[in-house]
């Protein structure tokens, strides 16, 4: 490792993220000013593609990082098989599943069982596809669905919140299967497929709308649901930035664009690829 990712393994990361949480969730006027403006000026947020249209119009610095969007601020692809971009932000890495295993960064990679905290799910996805998706301090913070499926599971696994940048991703092994994160697993018309929700520094929560906020434990927590969700509908939100990592399975036989790789800028519903055959 470099000694940016050594120094966070010594840093208390859980107490900060408690930290983080209580001051980002503030609504002492005071508080949720100083941060907000202070985060807006560092990071150049401006608020024209979204709803509230005044930094004085969010009751906390949460509501201000998880702001909602102007309707129709953002297009979804409508192709029957097209899979979209859940988020704002930057491909990671993207391809195919070779040996159960996905491609971390240049030379490193990482089982697909580990990241889904369960080897018959990993089993499942061997010879997939998937897309990580990296989503800025700017950037808008609510995850949508990639395709239309029927969220059958959520599984919270516990884990470090190393912070999930180039950097990091460059020199942490197995950074997003060792992080905090948020297993949905959905059956779709290519079979089952997942949108992996990856905690990290300083991220005060994961949320979705089957689950509200997760509470963190020590423990995996596992949930059954029966939800249907179409192709760019809202799934969830961080509290804080972090990454979104789409998998597939081999039936869906993803064809990805030639003009998405690594570092390659996204919008949420922008086309990724396409999947060429489905379930029967």
């Amino acid at each position: 490792m470099n000694l940016f990712a050594t120094l966070q393994q010594f840093v208390p990361q859980q107490q900060l993220s408690k930290v983080a949480g209580r001051l980002a969730a503030s609504r002492h006027p005071y508080v949720k000013r100083a941060f907000i403006r202070s985060f807006a000026k560092a990071y150049g947020v401006s608020l024209g593609e979204y709803e509230r249209q005044s930094f004085n119009a969010y009751e906390s610095f949460n509501d201000f990082f998880t702001r909602e969007l102007k309707e129709n601020a953002r297009i979804i692809d409508s192709r029957a098989n097209g899979i979209v971009s859940p988020a704002d932000g930057v491909i990671s890495q993207l391809g195919q599943i070779r040996d159960h295993k996905l491609l971390q960064a240049k030379g490193r990679d990482y089982d697909i069982g580990q990241l889904l905290a369960n080897s018959e799910d990993g089993s499942y996805f061997a010879d997939g596809s998937f897309a990580t998706v990296y989503l800025a301090p700017s950037n808008y913070h609510r995850v949508h669905m990639p395709f239309a499926g029927t969220l059958t599971k959520t599984r919270y696994v516990p884990g470090t919140l190393f912070s999930v940048n180039n950097t990091t991703a460059a020199n942490v092994p197995d950074l997003f299967a060792r992080n905090e994160r948020l297993v949905c697993l959905f059956d779709t018309k290519y079979g089952k497929a997942a949108v992996v929700m990856v905690g990290a520094m300083i991220v005060a929560g994961i949320e979705t709308v089957a689950t509200g906020k997760i509470s963190r434990t020590e423990d995996i927590q596992e949930a059954d649901h029966d939800m249907s969700f179409a192709k760019g509908d809202e799934l969830g939100r961080f509290y804080l930035g972090s990454t979104a990592i789409v998998v597939l399975p081999k039936a869906a036989k993803a064809d990805w664009q030639d003009s998405m790789k690594a570092n390659s800028v996204v919008k949420m519903g922008q086309l990724l690829g396409e999947a060429k055959t489905q379930q029967a």
